[in-house]
């Protein structure tokens, strides 16, 4: 206020709103119990929590494309109350097939987790990766036995997972995700 300018904007705008009746009154501080009560009221209680944790588990389905340049995953998390999240990115180097398929499952992990996933059932069409996951098929290669080994570490991380293999049909959404990605051009 020390500027003139500034005064006297001031005064002509308190001259022209003068006939208003209006009044400026100071706002009040919000008081330590509102603000206790308000944070009482919306903090879950162990009941809620219960039925988080029931609703925290999340089908991941997974694919992985590879062609002569580069790879593909796909992958899509669906929540119990059916939301969907998708997840498609290209592997800027030359993959085999069993590589993308082990690159889709880690990163399913990792977005699960990230959406503070309790429990995960994973859902893939490679019989040979499901298979060596759940230890019915022996990892023969030391680049699969290391991934397979990140792929435990991630699984440790969770108080439920499970995996399943299931027809490339009910897989479609994923593996169309993989081969969009993987494609050249």
């Amino acid at each position: 206020m020390n500027k003139p300018e500034a005064a006297r904007r001031l005064i002509q705008w308190a001259i022209e709103l003068s006939e208003f009746d209006i009044r400026y009154l100071p706002r009040n501080a919000i008081k330590a119990q509102a603000l206790a009560d308000f944070i009482a009221e919306f903090t879950p209680s162990h009941s809620d929590l219960d039925e988080v944790d029931e609703a925290e588990t999340w089908v991941v389905y997974l694919d992985g494309s590879s062609t002569l340049h580069a790879g593909g995953i796909g992958v899509i998390l669906k929540s119990l109350e059916g939301d969907k999240l998708k997840y498609a990115a290209r592997l800027q180097y030359q993959t085999t097939n069993n590589e993308v398929e082990y690159e889709a499952l880690l990163k399913g992990l990792e977005l699960a987790k990230s959406l503070r996933a309790e429990s995960v059932v994973v859902q893939g069409d490679s019989q040979l990766i499901i298979g060596q996951v759940n230890g019915t098929c022996e990892v023969k290669e030391k680049r699969m036995k290391k991934y397979l080994s990140r792929v435990k570490c991630l699984i440790k991380k969770f108080k439920v997972a499970s995996f399943l293999q299931i027809p490339r049909e009910e897989n479609m959404e994923a593996d169309a995700l993989a081969k969009a990605t993987s494609t050249d051009g």
